[in-house]
């Protein structure tokens, strides 16, 4: 009998013992069908994924951390494709049911931290329940004070508030811990502004420890390598933050931005929450047809019209996770629509009124959503998203004409999306993502900057005025220093510290202590807040 194929968690966790087998379930069927390979463990592990002979076969449903039956490898097949060796009829019928249901519960849920927090769920009947889902962490992101000391900001792009935003199937279904909906929410909180930034889930990545894979897979492989296991069950807090720590790294590869905090919500949640609020209203730009969802809506194709409409949480969600048609860039901005109508719902005060509504939400959330947000840091998230007007928040994609940095590759057999500069290269991703989310304080403060190249190195100052721009600095000038053989960076700060925000991310950014006078008085600062004189130590790339 041929080997049964190493699972995802084998193919990750070097040195794990295997899981131990368990008997079939008499009630399971066994399918002598060719095997449906999951495409992550046939890239990691190609040597072992050989196909197996298509012959009927005796080997059992595996039975994994107390789930019976459970088949594996994980499926990723679409909906409504073939099922390689299955007989006609009632049979191929029953398959693909089973797989379009499989893919509804995996391809979920937007609904995340902005409806969260915005407003309510922390007061009166909630309270004692949003407890459940805000167990949080030991730290919080400095954004979230007041006039927030300069030097608790790490680095531009601090000041925001970053909410890396994970939408999985859960429950008992196949591959339930794959992230199919991945988006960040960036909060400025001082211009009272916010961003929703949709990131492919199959943007192929390099996650620390584990090689290379889709990074919808990046969650589960740190949730899966901390417990040693394969297993469905969320309630182990420490399994979860490794999950969101091992996303967090590779999405924060991609982006280039820092990752605050983190929310998981599941498919039962986002339906919940949907109907709780009365529906939401979305303007759908275009009659969305996709025959492969027509068995769950009512055997109609068209899943939307064109026009304004409103959808409960059924429909909301069918509109969400619909991509056979369209595709994963345009399903982004489907779900982005859907959030800020959500949010805008929720904000309404019917809904933040009462306390039946609201008590319904935090039941949904407490049992299908796991977040690092401790409920002090949701509390004032509240207060910062209440004064967010959707007319202020603003929706892009990697895909988004005519800000296009992503294309779709073939990996090992399989379809993963990578940059258009190159497999690894994320730099111009990178500076798209740091252009749309300036640090607020840098954008309030607008310190001048006039770069000068005190080194023998032919344009030095351009890269480097280059790189600030990217991070949102404002850079009136460059040029050569009038003298050379600066062994060090200069800052000169002429504002008698009144810009403290630009001045302790440029002295973070060079590793010096920013001076108040010009080394050499032939300089011409020509207005400017700051002079940087650019030494050996600083490189063309840094």
């Amino acid at each position: 009998m041929a080997a049964r194929p190493v699972r995802l968690v084998d193919a990750v966790i070097a040195g794990l013992p295997p899981l131990p087998k368990a008997a079939a379930s008499p009630a399971q069927p066994v399918y002598a069908a060719q095997p449906l390979i999951n495409p992550i463990d046939q890239a990691r592990r190609p040597e072992i994924l050989a196909p197996r002979p298509t012959a009927p076969r005796a080997a059992p449903a595996v039975a994994v951390d107390g789930l019976p039956g459970r088949r594996l490898p994980i499926s990723m097949a679409v909906p409504g494709g073939p099922s390689p060796g299955k007989a006609a009829g009632v049979k191929v019928l029953k398959s693909k049911w089973r797989l379009a249901r499989r893919w509804a519960f995996r391809s979920t849920a937007i609904v995340m931290v902005l409806v969260i927090a915005s407003g309510g769920l922390i007061v009166s009947q909630g309270w004692l329940k949003a407890r459940k889902v805000f167990k949080g962490g030991t730290t919080s992101a400095a954004a979230l004070q007041q006039d927030v000391n300069p030097s608790l900001l790490k680095g531009e792009g601090d000041g925001r508030i970053n909410i890396l935003l994970l939408g999985r199937g859960g429950g008992n279904h196949d591959a339930p811990d794959l992230t199919d909906t991945i988006m960040l929410a960036s909060i400025d909180p001082v211009n009272h502004t916010a961003t929703l930034l949709s990131i492919p889930r199959d943007m192929w990545v390099s996650v620390q420890g584990a090689g290379s894979m889709k990074i919808n897979a990046a969650w589960e492989t740190g949730k899966y390598k901390f417990l040693g296991k394969i297993t469905n069950d969320n309630s182990n807090p420490q399994a979860t933050l490794a999950g969101f720590t091992t996303v967090d790294q590779a999405v924060e590869s991609v982006i280039g931005v820092p990752i605050h905090y983190n929310v998981l919500v599941d498919f039962d949640a986002f339906k919940q929450s949907i109907d709780t609020v009365g529906g939401v209203t979305v303007n759908v730009p275009e009659d969305l047809v996709d025959p492969t969802m027509a068995w769950e809506n009512g055997r109609n194709p068209v899943l939307a019209k064109a026009g304004t409409q409103t959808f409960d949480g059924t429909h909301a969600l069918m509109y969400s996770r619909s991509r056979e048609t369209s595709s994963d860039f345009a399903r982004g901005q489907r779900q982005r629509a859907v959030l800020l109508a959500l949010k805008d719902k929720v904000a309404t005060l019917g809904t933040l009124s009462s306390p039946t509504k609201l008590a319904s939400l935090a039941n949904a959330f407490g049992s299908n959503v796991q977040t690092d947000l401790a409920i002090n840091d949701a509390a004032r998230l509240a207060n910062i998203v209440k004064d967010v007007n959707n007319t202020n928040v603003n929706s892009i994609g990697l895909a988004d004409a005519p800000n296009s940095f992503v294309t779709t590759a073939n990996v090992n057999g399989q379809s993963v999306v990578q940059p258009k500069a190159g497999p690894t290269n994320f730099s111009l991703i990178q500076n798209f993502v740091r252009g749309q989310l300036k640090d607020p304080y840098l954008s309030k403060e607008q310190g001048k900057i006039q770069v000068y190249n005190g080194t023998t190195v032919p344009g030095l100052a351009g890269a480097q005025a280059d790189i600030l721009t990217s991070y949102g600095y404002t850079i009136t000038g460059t040029g050569n220093a009038p003298t050379k053989g600066y062994s060090q960076t200069i800052i000169v700060d002429l504002t008698a510290g009144a810009k403290k925000y630009t001045k302790n991310y440029l002295q973070q950014r060079y590793g010096v202590t920013a001076v108040t006078t010009l080394p050499d008085p032939t300089i011409v600062p020509n207005g400017a807040d700051f002079v940087i004189i650019v030494g050996n130590d600083t490189s063309a790339t840094r």
